[in-house]
């Protein structure tokens, strides 16, 4: 059965130029979410562990994961792809001025492996109403 991924057609305007007329563009809608327990479903399916297995496995992963970025690692998931983390910072003129309360903030970057980028090559696509509209949002009080 072919899968495809669902999008709908929005306008975004250029923020340097509010006035001007935006341009129409594709964006992804989801269709839900599939979250760990659908995840161990799909995967006991596809192979002898049980679900309370790949349960264990995957929650154990999150916190493998999360500690192993916090160590400053980056965090290698086979062909699926990697995760790092990255800074956002303040800038100085030169490093001696710099200090640990300039960090902002920090972000997780998610890398694609061979598996995910395979995926993107063979997608499919069918476009559906955008789900939300700015016309549709009632106005607070």
């Amino acid at each position: 059965m072919d899968k495809y991924l669902t999008y709908s057609v929005v306008e975004r305007k250029d923020p340097q130029n509010p006035e001007v007329a935006g341009k129409f563009y594709a964006q992804a809608q989801a269709r839900g979410e599939a979250g760990i327990r659908e995840l161990s479903q799909r995967i006991q399916q596809t192979c002898t562990v049980t679900r309370a297995d790949v349960m264990a496995v995957l929650i154990a992963l999150e916190d493998v994961v999360a500690d192993s970025l916090a160590n400053g690692e980056i965090v290698r998931l086979g062909e699926l792809g990697s995760l790092q983390v990255s800074l956002s910072s303040e800038g100085t003129v030169s490093e001696d001025e710099f200090h640990d309360g300039m960090i902002k903030k920090g972000k997780i970057l998610f890398r694609g492996g061979e598996t995910l980028t395979n995926m993107l090559t063979s997608l499919k696509f069918q476009k559906v109403e955008q789900k939300y509209k700015k016309e549709d949002a009632e106005p607070l009080p």
